[in-house]
């Protein structure tokens, strides 16, 4: 397996690619490798074609560090579903879903950065917020994937606030399953649970046609050991969602403030979520263009799909 490039290796990638299109003067790609961290080689030559899409498409001769952010976007978010038409109701409940994940990932030190947040429906979702990163990662440390798993139950949460039990959604389907790997690995691979310990309970291979039948047990682990590995996990994920729950009880003002903003505006970066998460309406993109993109979740200006909600 290649690994993925750093970002030295992102900025000889991307030079090698830029060769190939007209650019402007003020394109700096080693501002684009340090805000592409996770991005693969076939990643980075994808972002400068679709660049240079967006570049032709807007009648200009040069690609410029727009069209860039565009790009970027859409490599690590998807292509925008221009054809879907959501009525009211459902952009609300999206709206706040997204703000659930936003808020709760803002908040939480250890989770990353929140990079944007959108309603605007792409691929099979109906919207998305993505974290990314300050910097290359090649480890995780255990505060770290709880944090995650708080920010994964975000939105459903949010949901529940709002709407109630009944009002739930399952737009959060894919986020429970990513939520209880993540626990299950905790405690199953990773040693990062306490009561079980640092050992391995993990198969390689789910496949039931590897040599043994579905119906089989796996191999060294009693039932006993099973349940408890199963109360482990359970208990790891109970107490991420009490504590995002907490989260988002506290700042229930900002959830609605931020929904609001959605709705209106359907995509906010990351200076217009840190305007609300200070009280604030966010600023209009016209207000500030020299804001920049990501500086970290503590200024007042994603790993993979992993890190999309």
């Amino acid at each position: 397996v290649v690994p993925l490039p750093d970002i030295k290796g992102r900025e000889q990638i991307l030079k090698v690619h830029i060769r190939k299109v007209p650019v402007d003067k003020d394109v700096e790609v080693s501002f684009i490798s340090r805000g592409t961290p996770g991005f693969s080689g076939a990643d980075l030559a994808n972002l400068v074609n679709e660049a240079a899409l967006f570049s032709a498409r807007a009648g200009k001769k040069k690609v410029t560090m727009e069209e860039l952010e565009l790009a970027k976007d859409k490599v690590m978010m998807g292509a925008e579903r221009k054809s879907m038409v959501m009525n009211e109701a459902d952009k609300i409940k999206t709206a706040y879903h997204e703000s659930g994940h936003a808020i709760v990932g803002r908040l939480l030190e250890e989770h990353d950065p929140v990079y944007k947040v959108s309603i605007i429906p792409r691929g099979r979702a109906l919207g998305v917020t993505v974290f990314l990163p300050e910097e290359d990662k090649y480890s995780n440390s255990k505060q770290e994937i709880l944090d995650r798993i708080c920010g994964l139950f975000g939105g459903r949460i949010a949901e529940e606030l709002i709407y109630g039990d009944k009002g739930i959604t399952t737009g959060a389907s894919n986020d429970i399953e990513r939520a209880t790997d993540l626990a299950r690995n905790m405690v199953t691979k990773w040693g990062l649970s306490t009561a079980i310990g640092p050992m391995k309970y993990d198969e390689e291979s789910d496949e039931p046609f590897l040599g043994r039948s579905a119906s089989s047990q796996s191999k060294g682990i009693s039932d006993q050991t099973a349940e408890k590995i199963d109360k482990e996990i359970k208990k790891i994920i109970d107490d991420c969602y009490k504590r995002a729950t907490k989260i988002l009880k506290d700042n229930i003002d900002k959830l609605h403030l931020m929904s609001e903003s959605l709705v209106e505006l359907e995509t906010l970066d990351t200076a217009q979520i840190d305007d609300i998460m200070a009280g604030a309406k966010p600023r209009r993109e016209s207000d500030d263009d020299s804001a920049p993109k990501n500086t970290g979740k503590k200024s007042s200006s994603i790993e993979e799909p992993a890190n999309q909600t």
